[in-house]
């Protein structure tokens, strides 16, 4: 026994453990320092080293006037590391359940330390998400409880303070902020901006070491965009619509734009949408997404009988004054003997003004005879039936035109009425300006220009002019015509405007059925025209598809007083003088 009474036995065994234990150790440093040393530093650097990209604003999107159509809203998307939580913090949990508008029972179990389960390995869970789309003043008090482990992240939320306004223009971007449709894809390249990057580095409660960020690329915000949309015409459009849905169509659109350069001032559909809430497909069905100004076609009817009727003007194959036998109802044609369509009275013979004014089908069809296959068929071409529009928002059709070898024995005198064609309701809009824009036909335009943050001028979109289509006479002739169309007497009367002279068609077509015969009880009706006639402002299109009333929806009767109550008010709106001076015929020599 050694000194003091203690077992040497003991001591040795007291020393062997001490070194045993001592030996673990180093054998264990050595096993991390040499063996794991590559794969435990991959894991530490990769728990405190953080690529993070940092979202760039999107830009803004503005209308005529300066007001704000769309616009990306700074939120945060709050969470809560649970394994950085401090003890002492929990009596500032019920405040910020309050701040994040959930219920405190919600909250508590999203605080407590999980795991969950990485490549067959337990992991801690470092984040939960509380809450997303926190503003700015409600993440300030969230960090004003400094609740250790409780921090966000920022991003934008897009946002279109109008709601349903002009939604079928501006379109949205997801909760990714990816472009869906409207202008928000159409203008995607100037409006996203580009997004910026930092490489950095946070200690254990995940809170950034500044003094070792490594690499920052700023962020680059998109630019604005402004639309040639007026919100005050887009927002007597939208609500003359909820006037229409009272009749429960199965859609409608109204156009307004100035026929000498093809702005759109506004363009609404209905059904309708909110694109801040497009995730609602109980609320709003994806079909509401439509837009059927230019996805939707349909007969044009009587509104198509400027096609052939100015056609013949500038062909100078007839007059204003020619009379035309509308009490026939067939006809020779290229040897063969061709019926005319009913009219929807006798009319007996008629000039040519008044074919236009009375809408005979027969005398229209008569005198798309006159011009014959080739050329009915390019004019409706250059009209833009059959052909895309240009208009710069995705999803447009081309609409249906056969060419003359496919036409059967009645098209040549069903197409000049209105049948055998099928268009958009844009399409048969710009084909009405060409006559209030001294025969040209102008490309529809949505954007005007595009901005930088410091409100330079980065594009400017010019009028695009795509072809003449017919002479200034024909144009400023078939003008007068439409004016005594919606004058006493004619069949769009009911689109009058006291002390304004207004020119325009009405259409009244019969729906195709599924076995392919028309409905006697399902029409599309519809009204297009300008107005002063005689120095043309504005242009209106509405078109109501199968609109349920207790009597025959035709064009007159339903679609030309929507077309009047509309101008009416943007005619105080816009400024527009009933006195305005006659057009001048520019004579064109090409």
């Amino acid at each position: 026994m050694a000194r003091g009474g203690i077992s040497v036995f003991r001591l040795l065994c007291v020393f062997l453990a001490f070194v045993a234990g001592f030996a673990a150790v180093l054998f264990r440093l050595a096993d991390l320092q040499l063996a794991d040393r590559g794969e435990l530093a991959e894991v530490s650097e990769r728990i405190r080293t953080k690529f993070q990209v940092i979202e760039a604003k999107r830009g803004n999107i503005y209308d005529q006037r300066h007001n704000l159509l769309a616009a990306a809203n700074r939120v945060w998307q709050v969470g809560v590391d649970p394994e950085s939580l401090n003890p002492e913090d929990k009596p500032n949990w019920p405040r910020l359940a309050q701040l994040l508008d959930i219920p405190y029972e919600e909250l508590r179990p999203k605080m407590l330390p999980g795991l969950r389960v990485i490549d067959g390995v337990e992991t801690p869970i470092r984040w939960k998400t509380l809450a997303d789309d926190i503003t700015e003043v409600g993440y300030e008090e969230i960090l004003a409880l400094e609740i250790d482990g409780v921090y966000g992240n920022l991003h934008y939320k897009r946002v279109y303070p109008g709601k349903t306004n002009a939604a079928h223009v501006l379109g949205f971007v997801n909760k990714e902020l990816t472009p869906v449709t409207g202008v928000e894809l159409a203008m995607d390249f100037y409006l996203s901006g580009q997004k910026g990057w930092l490489e950095t580095e946070y200690d254990g409660k995940r809170q950034e070491m500044v003094q070792f960020r490594k690499r920052q690329v700023d962020p680059v915000d998109g630019f604005h965009v402004f639309l040639t949309l007026d919100l005050m015409v887009q927002h007597v459009i939208d609500e003359e619509l909820k006037k229409i849905a009272a009749m429960r169509p199965d859609g409608a659109t109204i156009i307004v734009s100035n026929p000498s350069n093809g702005f759109i001032l506004g363009l609404g559909n209905w059904p309708n949408y909110d694109p801040n809430e497009f995730y609602d497909t109980e609320k709003y069905p994806l079909a509401h997404r439509r837009n059927l100004a230019i996805t939707d076609i349909y007969e044009p009817g009587s509104t198509f009988k400027i096609v052939p009727i100015s056609a013949a003007l500038s062909e100078e194959i007839v007059n204003p004054d020619r009379e035309i036998d509308c009490s026939l109802d067939r006809v020779r044609y290229q040897g063969r003997i061709i019926s005319l369509p009913d009219d929807y009275k006798d009319f007996g013979v008629l000039t040519v003004r008044n074919v236009v004014a009375y809408s005979s089908n027969r005398g229209s069809a008569y005198i798309g005879m006159m011009l014959g296959d080739q050329r009915l068929y390019r004019y409706a071409r250059a009209f833009g039936f059959g052909e895309k529009t240009g208009f710069i928002l995705s999803g447009e059709v081309t609409g249906i035109l056969h060419k003359p070898a496919r036409w059967d024995g009645l098209t040549v005198s069903r197409l000049p009425m209105g049948h055998a064609v099928a268009c958009t309701p844009l399409q048969t809009h710009m084909a009405m300006t060409v006559m209030a824009n001294n025969g040209v036909l102008m490309e529809p335009m949505i954007v005007s220009r595009v901005e930088d943050t410091e409100g330079n001028t980065i594009v400017e979109f010019q009028p695009k002019v795509r072809r003449r289509v017919i002479s200034s006479i024909a144009a400023l002739s078939m003008s007068e015509f439409l004016i005594k169309a919606a004058g006493p007497g004619g069949t769009a009367q009911n689109a009058q405007i006291p002390g304004m002279e207004v020119a325009g068609k009405t259409g009244t077509t019969q729906k195709i059925m599924k076995n392919g015969k028309y409905s006697h009880s399902e029409h599309v009706a519809s009204f297009t025209g300008y107005f002063p006639a005689r120095d043309p402002r504005l242009a209106i299109t509405v078109v109501i598809d199968n609109p349920k009333t207790r009597y025959t929806a035709y064009g007159g009767r339903v679609a030309a007083p929507v077309f009047k109550r509309v101008a009416e008010q943007l005619i105080h709106i816009r400024g527009i003088s009933p006195s305005s001076p006659n057009r001048s015929i520019a004579l064109d020599k090409n």
